[in-house]
């Protein structure tokens, strides 16, 4: 798998599954989807299920993948400091066991990777960096735990864990925890979510004063030096994952808003109450720029119309801001909102989705997109995923992997 001068993804490990070959008139666009295991969101569907059925329920999700013409999957491998192979640097994941560092029996990522590639589908290593835990007690962690071991990399947020970012030992930890996956597996990417710094919780500071007394010296600005902690993770990664797989992409899914306008000129026409270089301490936009990712895909989870955060409106800021750099762009599409019932009502509309898609093919900057969630895709709601499929465009045909 290698990115071309465009930044599209290519597969390399499946190069010959028979479908390479990109139909007539067919553009090669990534079309994704991200599957989620923390706390068994979508797989495995629990916890504690022997390998057979964590197997047989993995191919069906890799099956629904190819029925939807699809082409790869994001799937979530470390979801709170954890592992879904045999890591040496943290324990198996409790949401394959029930029990954080009891062994499933088999090598998940492994196995999906096999799994996928036989399909002629990509299988990006999905890692959230810096989330320790979903509950605050150290005590609950596995025994052994690197943040049980090194209490000073590990602040309490927001009723959770988190390490610490600007604590140096703890981003070398992360750097090689997650590496790992592609230091072993021929996986086809390694992915980021949009957890760097934690989102704000009212009424609480993330207390990394003393980390910055330490090693923020000559840095006035906290804000500055959080940022540039971020950016030295995506550095090392970058650096560490071209050493060691140069054909494996590297990629984040921000928050949909770098900065709105009324913040910073360059900023989008937007009015989030969120904005990831302000909030996440992630100058995700200058990631992209400087050359560090292969490409960004921005949670654009918004309708097309909705005044604080148009679809229209950052798709157009995106592809323009991202414009003669070699970083792709795919749009992170919200499936999980069509039919909802507390979305808004663009959402009620099954062609919403087709809509998003086929303003995206405007852009020769925007090379396809990523679903969230595999279970919205699944279950279809109003038919709007599967009107993708059955419709001439945008994907009646199979997709051609993209590549140089």
């Amino acid at each position: 798998m290698g990115i071309d001068r465009r930044g599209f993804v290519a597969l390399g490990a499946g190069a010959a599954l028979g479908w390479r070959t990109t139909p007539r008139g067919v553009t090669p666009r990534m079309r994704g989807v991200w599957l989620a295991t923390v706390k068994n969101a979508e797989w495995p569907s629990k916890p504690g299920l022997p390998p057979a059925e964590q197997q047989a329920e993995l191919r069906g999700w890799l099956d629904l993948a190819v029925r939807l013409r699809l082409n790869a999957v994001f799937l979530q491998v470390r979801p709170t400091a954890d592992a879904f192979w045999p890591s040496p640097y943290e324990p198996w994941s409790q949401y394959l066991t029930g029990t954080q560092g009891r062994a499933p029996g088999y090598d998940p990522l492994g196995f999906a990777v096999v799994e996928a590639h036989r399909r002629g589908l990509q299988l990006h290593a999905w890692c959230n960096p810096y989330r320790v835990s979903l509950q605050p007690d150290p005590a609950a962690l596995a025994p052994g735990h690197p943040a049980r071991q090194h209490p000073e990399w590990v602040v309490r947020y927001g009723g959770q864990l988190w390490y610490d970012p600007g604590h140096p030992a703890a981003r070398r930890h992360v750097v090689r925890a997650v590496t790992d996956a592609v230091a072993r597996y021929p996986v086809d990417g390694l992915h980021f979510d949009d957890y760097f710094y934690p989102y704000p919780v009212a009424g609480q500071e993330f207390d990394d004063r003393a980390t910055f007394a330490a090693y923020g010296k000559g840095r006035p600005d906290r804000a500055a030096w959080r940022r540039q902690n971020t950016e030295l993770l995506i550095r090392e990664v970058r650096t560490r994952t071209l050493a060691l797989r140069p054909r494996a992409a590297f990629g984040v899914s921000p928050f949909g808003v770098w900065r709105n306008a009324a913040t910073d000129p360059a900023g989008s026409r937007t009015s989030a109450g969120v904005q990831s270089y302000d909030d996440l301490y992630a100058d995700t936009l200058g990631w992209g720029r400087r050359g560090l990712l292969d490409y960004l895909a921005p949670q654009l989870y918004w309708n097309i119309g909705f005044k604080p955060a148009d679809y229209a409106v950052l798709t157009d800021w995106w592809a323009r801001a991202l414009r003669g750099t070699r970083t792709g762009l795919y749009p992170g599409e919200a499936a999980y909102r069509v039919g909802a019932p507390d979305a808004p009502a663009a959402w009620r509309d099954p062609a919403e989705l087709t809509r998003h898609l086929e303003l995206d093919r405007r852009y020769p900057g925007i090379g396809g997109n990523i679903f969230y969630d595999a279970t919205a895709l699944r279950a279809d709601p109003l038919g709007a995923v599967s009107a993708l499929v059955r419709k001439e465009y945008p994907y009646r045909l199979p997709a051609p992997v993209p590549g140089r």
